[in-house]
């Protein structure tokens, strides 16, 4: 394992770095699922998430979109909001789910104040996502929201 030394008085360098290391990491993280590796667990997803919206600054609602062996088809950011807010449309992401084929799909967004606790209306915004996308056979696995910690709908049993 490679030992990096950081100088953190020259800040720039500093960013630079961080940001190549964003960029290796989601690198692996895409060979992994994109490979046809199946999302197994929560922590799996857990993984992935950190790397795809812990790093905006405004709320970002995104889907990933799975196969039916929870194979990842793809990851989208479909929606983009505010610091404490995003306008999401169960709509649009059935009809992005039937437009990639996706039999399965698992929602997550982040809240940039780091507190990942769900809201009422993050539960709430489950429920219609769940039932719209039943009435299609598209299977909603879990909801997560992502701040300084991620929490999973399905693993509180709100799902």
């Amino acid at each position: 394992m490679h030992q990096i030394k950081i100088n953190y008085d020259d800040k720039p360098s500093v960013r630079a770095l961080e940001d190549q290391l964003i960029l290796e990491a989601e690198a692996i993280l895409y060979r992994r699922f994109a490979g046809g590796a199946p999302l197994s667990s929560p922590d799996d997803v857990r993984s992935y998430l950190r790397l795809k919206l812990g790093k905006h600054e405004q709320e970002m609602f995104g889907v990933i979109f799975l196969d039916t062996r929870n194979r990842v088809l793809g990851f989208e950011e479909l929606f983009r909001g505010t610091i404490d807010s995003a306008a999401v449309y169960p709509r649009e992401v059935a009809k992005r789910a039937l437009q990639i084929n996706a039999a399965a799909i698992i929602v997550a967004h982040n809240h940039p104040s780091g507190d990942a606790e769900p809201s009422k209306a993050d539960g709430a915004l489950t429920t219609r996502l769940r039932d719209a996308l039943a009435l299609l056979d598209i299977r909603l696995l879990d909801h997560f929201v992502c701040g300084r910690e991620v929490i999973s709908f399905a693993e509180r049993g709100l799902l």
